[in-house]
């Protein structure tokens, strides 16, 4: 996949500014505003103005500033719950509640309803983690399946589920799953190893935390091998046509319903070596709805032409009257690689020692909008026989794919013919 373009580049052409504008008047306490956004300002004057004081608070009792806590703790953790599995923060959550729900019984009742909300929420990602382990623990090479199984008897996605729509709403359905567990902090910790103030300051380093994140771009890989090992299996010509046809269409559909992610895992897939090289398959294929596709998601100016389509999608999720209407699954790919251009592009200090608000402004954006897609719940009902298949069953390694590839169309060249002879007496035990 080629590279997205340097940060720079991206954001001068949309009006971003990496020197934001610095009003001279709009100074208020060493924290420099305009148009009542703050853009930049000393990490001591903002501190300074988050904490509470003689004037800022009169009456500083603890019923006085009960209420503002707990609505500061109640946001907290459940915007960023996964912030607690750590056992520092969690321990000093539990004396923070604990001092406040000394002071009132409403408060009592409210701190304990918080504590069970996160507590519960912790304990359902466990549980997400350990199925996700259990299933990666559990998989195996397609290779190794079809040395001890006919290959006359094996399922393919084809027997599994013949309509390419029905395919594209259970592709949903696992999007949408594992999309709901990526928690809003795991983008900071995937970037941040350092103290993002400071860059001789280690910070994060000994609790990151981004296990569901990277589950979801691993579930993208495994797609993509998927796709290419449902194509390279059989054995006729007109059988791997077929196959590719028929994602062809599970493409569209998925496009028609606003997941990208799929999308763009099954043309990769498509587009692996063992797959573009069977010439004599692609013959036999249709290929004019696969153009139309491809363009869609052409990589050349910045993803210009996806990104187009998912501002559409996102346009219309906000004018959505059912959840199917509200779904919009972004290329992940490309959304972590334009947080980390952000993150990267713009340095998180200006030059005169203010932290740069703008720049996490735009950042604070980018993931805010990220939280809102993934919220929707899935309209289409599952259907488990689909889910597992798709979500267990072996798929073949690169050497696998290839050695498939070669079997299927004979190779070309001389450097084909002596990697297949290796692959043969590798993988199969044969010259």
């Amino acid at each position: 996949m080629p590279q997205t373009p340097p940060f720079a580049a991206m954001f001068d052409s949309s009006g971003y500014n990496r020197n934001p504008y610095q009003p001279k008047e709009d100074n208020c306490g060493g924290l420099y505003y305009h148009d009542n956004n703050l853009l930049s300002g000393s990490l001591e004057a903002l501190i300074q103005h988050l904490v509470p004081n003689v004037d800022y608070y009169p009456d500083n009792r603890i019923r006085k500033i009960a209420p503002k806590i707990l609505q500061l703790l109640t946001e907290w953790t459940e915007t960023f719950p996964y912030d607690f599995r750590d056992e520092r923060m969690m321990r000093n959550l539990k004396e923070l509640a604990q001092r406040i729900a000394s002071g009132d019984e409403m408060y009592r009742k409210n701190v304990q309803q918080l504590l069970q909300n996160l507590i519960r929420k912790l304990a359902t990602v466990s549980q997400y983690e350990e199925v996700l382990a259990k299933i990666n623990g559990a998989s195996t090479d397609r290779l190794t399946v079809l040395k001890t199984k006919p290959q006359s008897i094996q399922r393919d996605i084809i027997t599994v589920c013949n309509d390419p729509y029905a395919l594209a709403q259970q592709l949903t359905h696992i999007e949408l799953e594992r999309l709901n567990y990526i928690g809003p902090e795991e983008f900071v910790q995937a970037f941040v190893q350092k103290d993002p103030l400071d860059n001789d300051k280690s910070c994060y380093g000994d609790r990151k935390k981004t296990r569901n994140l990277e589950a979801y771009v691993e579930w993208f890989n495994r797609l993509s091998y998927l796709v290419a090992t449902e194509i390279c299996m059989p054995v006729k010509k007109k059988h791997r046509a077929r196959v590719i046809e028929y994602f062809i269409d599970v493409a569209r559909e998925c496009f028609n319903i606003g997941n990208f992610n799929s999308l763009m895992a099954i043309i990769s897939g498509m587009n692996m070596s063992p797959v573009s090289r069977l010439k004599k398959t692609w013959a036999k294929v249709k290929t004019a709805k696969f153009d139309i596709l491809e363009h869609q998601m052409d990589p050349s100016s910045n993803f210009y032409n996806y990104r187009t389509a998912l501002r559409g999608a996102a346009q219309r999720s906000l004018t959505a009257h059912s959840n199917r209407e509200k779904i919009v699954i972004p290329f992940f790919s490309l959304l972590i690689k334009d947080i980390y251009f952000l993150n990267e592009g713009c340095a998180n200090r200006l030059p005169n020692g203010h932290v740069n608000f703008e720049k996490f402004w735009e950042l604070a954006k980018q993931v805010s909008e990220f939280m809102t897609w993934k919220q929707v719940e899935c309209p289409f009902e599952r259907d488990r026989k689909i889910l597992q298949y798709l979500l267990t069953v072996p798929v073949f390694s690169d050497d696998a794919l290839y050695l498939a590839s070669y079997e299927s169309e004979s190779p070309e060249n001389h450097i084909e013919k002596d990697r297949w002879k290796t692959l043969r007496s590798a993988l199969l035990g044969r010259v």
